[in-house]
């Protein structure tokens, strides 16, 4: 999921600004593809559910899960992206729900998380959305006939925004951003921007975890028991580097900036106790985006920020399904714009 910035600056402190310099903040490079490495090529799992691999443009190894229909190959296949600091399984509730339902998942976990190349490195948003425009290939390549879609969660959301704004956006039919990250710089405040930028050159490598006090107040679902599961899974990271949290606020200054521009039909949803992506910026996002042809939002009552895996989760899982099926149709839960409500 997205840390919590705000704590983190506050662990921080104004002594590291004595520190400054003009280093630049640590970006994991791409690897250097061995001389047989013959291009991108999918190491399928032995059955639905089992850790595979894609292995992509450079040789980097990114493990998969996949849920697919019982019935075999289905008609709406998902490309699912975790958040910060999280992995492929963050979409353990919603790919088995989406395969009753008709519709393959595949998760996989981004440069720098999970088992990915560079754990706890920033891979830069260049590399992310490389990693996604080839993963959405090698799935596209598999399911021709399908209608492919992106779903992104919080720091997901961010890499598909940014990609689909792109001027070579994945070969995707559709986008879907679950509380996308948008607390880029223009949201942060001054005490946060130079705090960040001093920490990320002067402290780059340093890793700090919010503190308790913060930790405590700040909920990221109202599924209690799956946020302690995930606090517990050796593959989540818990404390984050100063040059990692940076790269994300550029990552989600890009992701502000791009909502209006997406190249296919977006469906964006947030909950309105979200206490991550925060009304602020969110709202300040969506007002750039203005009347976006392709973008359309969905606002509920009863969510937090990790909507695919809080208690109402499946409200937003048959949204989800019904927009694949047909993106001009109500969605089942009724939910109305996000603008609209964070403007009341």
């Amino acid at each position: 999921m997205i840390v919590r910035l705000a704590g983190l600056f506050a662990a921080l402190g104004l002594g590291a600004l004595a520190l400054a310099s003009c280093a630049t903040p640590h970006v994991l490079p791409p690897l250097i593809p061995p001389p047989a490495f013959a291009g991108p090529v999918i190491l399928d799992p032995p059955r639905s559910g089992v850790p595979g691999t894609f292995v992509v443009q450079d040789g980097a190894r990114l493990p998969f899960l996949r849920w697919t229909p019982a019935e075999g190959q289905a008609d709406v296949v998902i490309v699912a992206l975790h958040g910060m600091n999280d992995h492929n399984a963050s979409f353990r509730l919603a790919g088995p729900w989406w395969a009753e339902h008709g519709i393959e998942t595949w998760s996989f976990d981004q440069r720098g998380f999970g088992q990915a190349p560079g754990r706890g490195l920033w891979a830069g948003e260049a590399t992310m959305t490389r990693d996604l425009r080839t993963v959405v290939a090698l799935v596209r390549a598999r399911r021709p006939h399908a209608t492919l879609a992106v779903v992104g969660e919080s720091m997901g959301g961010s890499v598909a925004a940014a990609a689909f704004a792109s001027d070579t956006p994945p070969d995707a039919d559709r986008v879907v951003l679950l509380a996308p990250g948008v607390w880029g710089w223009s949201s942060q405040t001054p005490l946060n921007r130079a705090s960040l930028w001093v920490a990320a050159r002067a402290l780059g490598d340093l890793s700090v975890q919010p503190p308790d006090f913060i930790a405590r107040h700040i909920l990221a679902s109202s599924n209690l028991l799956e946020l302690v599961r995930n606090g517990r899974d050796p593959d989540s990271i818990l404390s984050t580097r100063f040059d990692t949290l940076s790269g994300l606020v550029d990552l989600m200054e890009t992701a502000s900036n791009s909502l209006g521009r997406t190249r296919v039909p977006t469906l964006l949803m947030y909950g309105a106790n979200d206490q991550v992506v925060e009304p602020g910026p969110m709202r300040r996002a969506l007002r750039r985006a203005g009347e976006a042809p392709n973008l359309r939002t969905a606002w509920y009552p009863r969510g937090w920020h990790l909507l695919n895996r809080d208690l109402d989760a499946e409200v937003v899982y048959r949204d989800v399904a019904a927009w694949l099926a047909d993106r001009d149709a109500p969605l089942p839960s009724g939910a109305t714009p996000v603008l609209q409500n964070l403007e009341n």
